[in-house]
Formats: C-alpha cells, structure tokens, sequence
C-alpha cells in the first residue's frame, strides 16, 4: 500500500512554510504534491512525517488541531487521487498527481491551459529575471532568443502543449541537436520564421559550442524550477551527470588575438579614409580592453583625471554589473595615442551605429586587418569535417578581438616585468593586475604598449611627458 509523509526541505529555524507531500508505492512510485497549507515551523515540529501528533506532545492549541486537521484531510485527498490514477492506468507522474489531486478537489478545476505550459513558465523566468533586476540588457536579449527557439522546436515536435513536468531527458538530447539542425526546418516551417530578423534564421547548421550554450541555458531554467518546488526533478538530473556533460561541453578554437608587432603594424598603416574611422575606434578600444557594448556608450562623461594628473576612462561593466557586489567601476588609464584618439573624435564614432552586418563595425575590421596584410594562418576547427581549418586572422577578426588583443599585450608585458625587476616572480602584484593603483596600471600599460608617460590638466592638455619605454618584445 502506498504511504504518504510530509516531505519538509526547509532550513529555516522559524516562520512558516508551504507543505509538501510525497507519496510512496515500491520502488516504482515517487510522487511529489505542493498544498496550499501553510505552516508555522514551531507547530510542524510537534507532529511527525505521518501527518499524526509525535507521541508526548499534550499542549495542543486551536492553531496545531486545525494544521493537523489539515494536513489529515490533504492526505486522504492525495489517497483518493492517487486511486483514480491507478484505476485509469494513468503515467505516475508529480504533474499529472498535481492535476488528480485538483480534480478530486474541484472537478472543474485541474485542467491543463495555456498558462501552465512549458513555454509560458519559460516566458516568465525570462521576464522575471530582467525586471526584477538579476540580468541586463545583454542576458535578457539572449534568453528571448533562446524563448524563440525553444519555441519553435516544441511546435515542431508537437510538443506545444507540454508542461515543464513532461520534458524528458531524451527532449534535452532532441532539443540539442535542434539547435545544430536547425536550418535543416526553416523551408518547411516558414511560417515560423516570417517575424524572425534575417541574422536569425539559420542557414547552416550551428556549432557544438552554441548548442552547449543553448542546453546550458535551458538547463538554469529548469535548475529554477526545481529550486521553487514547481517540479519534483530536472530532466537534467534525470539524464545524469556524464550525458549532461557531454550535451554541455564546448570546444573552443586557440585564442586569436594580435600580437604586438601586428597591432604595431596597424598603428603605422595609412588607410584610405573609408577605414580610416575604423582604424581609430579599433585602436582606441584595443586601447581598453572593453567589451563593445560598453565601449559603444562611452561618451566623455566616462573620462577622468586623478589628482596626479593621469587620464582614465571609467564604467560599469553592462555584461557583469548585475553579478557584482558592489558598484565599483572599473578604471582604464588613457594611453598617449588613445588621448588624441578621444579628443578627436570624443567618442562619436558613426561606425559604431552597427556592429553586425555587412557594413557593420566587424566588418569594417575585417576590411581594415585585411589592408593592413594581417593574414597570419590560425586553426579554426571545422564541425562537418571534424578537423582544423587554416584561416586568414583577417577573416577572423571581430570587435572581440580588441579585447582579446588588450589581455595578451597586458599579459606579456606583466611576464616581461620579471625580468625588468619591478616585481618578484609569483608577486601578487602582477598576479592581482586588477587591484593595482592607477599610476601602477598606467606605468604597466605604457611599458606593454611601448607608449609614453605623461600628464594632463583638467581640460586633457598635455603638460608634462616621459620619454616612451624601450620595445619590450
């Protein structure tokens, strides 16, 4: 016979709680159901799994007989239900209980609707994460991406009207490789795509890392649920440590970056004009090593000097201001060539308009590193064939690599900075470059980007210089 108990996950020392049941049958029946009974934790203490009062307890006020009362008759409820899904030859599922013990309750109630879907729960995690403030801009554009996909794949599979409760661990795999063969559906399902933006729509299959990214995103949102209580297990758990490693793993190609003496390169390069505002914005932005969301809404209200005369740029991180404790921005100091850079343009870069597409800001770089005969062979390994490709850096190129550039440069220069005898090696000086002062992260740059010392006034006016360090590559 099945046996019924409270199942209480709280860790709280007091305060009132939510009851949960979970019913028993063999091994075979696990079934989780979630009441609307709330409990105060001194009560729920005074009587045990059974629903019944632990022996030795006398006091027994009006508020304890009536959460006993209570807690007897969900019981008996849950009975009556779990015998309807027997006699039926109903799945023993904790949502199809859910909807047992509602029918038995209210037979016009426990009835599946669009509210309750997997997508409209999708929906509002989405949505609830942003407003409530726990993503930015950046997360919350992704994850309506990932809401349209996952979108189209249950209407796809005929899968619409699923609950979170009814994805499976096999529809993690499926939904996995939806993601690679994604292309393979746009003729077919048009119609599904006619709102969709161009750069949207697939037109050859995506990568394994995409795809890992996709079921790693999914994977929070059912994490979530399973936190609120709304489902008993995740898919995810369901399918296993290894399989979700291997459904989660991402390859990742060699860093591409330009070396020193290629961004040198680019520096002494006279371009014609159609690149030469491309030319600026990339130097300027290798210059800080920020993300170009960021750097895209830099105006010179993000410009500082310290007291010792040291200009700076400085801001929030948009990808990473939600994730931090506190407000603290973050602090570049102005190389020489960056300041004239700034004071020319002051941050109005029309290239900056468009990122993507075939005019786009990552086009335009592609363009420029291409004049600038940046052709150096990198790997790039290539899904159908299962094997590296060698490719022009040129055709690589994307506003990523500025920063990507930016860390290498530092990083050599840091490495290099042992054998100047600035710092010991292991120093936590070098090993913590974040936390250095300003005029120490100035010194450290302008000896990584072989640049000159110098200070400015309040209106950025040079007026005193350094000689510029020695090469140190």
């Amino acid at each position: 016979m099945e046996k019924i108990e409270i199942y209480n996950r709280t860790t709280k020392d007091s305060g009132t709680v939510r009851l949960r049941f979970r019913l028993f049958d063999g091994r075979e029946v696990q079934l989780f159901h979630k009441s609307d009974i709330k409990a105060d934790l001194a009560d729920l203490a005074k009587i045990g799994k059974d629903g019944m009062f632990i022996p030795g307890i006398r006091k027994r006020s009006i508020s304890l007989l009536d959460l006993q009362m209570s807690i007897t008759e969900e019981i008996a409820l849950m009975r009556q239900a779990y015998a309807k899904m027997k006699q039926n030859g109903i799945e023993m599922r904790s949502d199809l209980f859910e909807e047992a013990i509602q029918l038995e309750r209210n037979p016009e109630s426990g009835v599946r609707t669009e509210d309750n879907t997997l997508l409209a729960r999708l929906g509002k995690f989405v949505e609830d994460s942003y407003s409530q403030g726990l993503w930015g801009e950046n997360r919350y554009s992704l994850y309506k991406l990932v809401y349209k996909e996952v979108e189209r794949f249950l209407t796809i599979k005929g899968k619409l009207a699923f609950t979170p409760s009814d994805f499976t661990p096999n529809d993690v795999l499926e939904y996995r490789q939806f993601i690679i063969d994604e292309y393979k559906y746009v003729k077919k399902w048009a119609a599904l795509y006619v709102d969709e933006s161009e750069r949207n729509i697939p037109k050859e299959p995506r990568g394994s890392n995409t795809a890992a990214t996709r079921v790693k995103q999914l994977k929070a949102f059912f994490s979530s649920l399973e936190d609120a209580d709304e489902i008993a297990k995740s898919p995810f758990r369901k399918l296993g440590k290894e399989r979700v490693k291997l459904a989660t793993k991402e390859r990742y190609d060699e860093p591409v970056y330009l070396y020193f003496e290629e961004f040198k390169a680019v520096m002494k390069k006279e371009v014609p004009d159609n690149l030469r505002e491309t030319k600026d914005a990339f130097l300027l932005q290798c210059a800080f090593g920020c993300r170009v969301a960021d750097f895209q809404k830099m105006t010179m209200e993000n410009v500082g000097v310290d007291k010792n005369g040291i200009p700076y740029i400085h801001y929030l991180p948009n990808k990473t201001m939600n994730e931090q404790r506190d407000n603290a921005e973050i602090e570049t100091p102005i190389l020489r060539y960056a300041l004239d850079i700034i004071k020319r343009y002051r941050f109005q870069f029309t290239i900056l308009h468009y990122v993507s597409g075939e005019w786009g800001y990552n086009a335009k770089i592609k363009q420029l590193l291409k004049h600038c005969g940046i052709d150096r062979k990198c790997n790039v390994f290539n899904e159908e064939k299962r094997d590296n490709e060698y490719i022009p850096l040129h055709e690589l190129a994307s506003s990523k690599l500025c920063r990507k550039t930016h860390v290498d440069i530092m990083n050599k220069a840091q490495v290099n900075m042992y054998a100047a005898g600035l710092h010991r090696i292991g120093s936590d000086a070098v090993n913590r470059y974040t936390k250095l002062e300003l005029a120490d992260k100035f010194k450290l740059m302008c000896y990584a980007f072989g640049q000159e010392e110098y200070r400015v006034d309040s209106n950025l006016n040079v007026v005193e210089k350094k000689e510029a360090p020695q090469s140190r590559q």
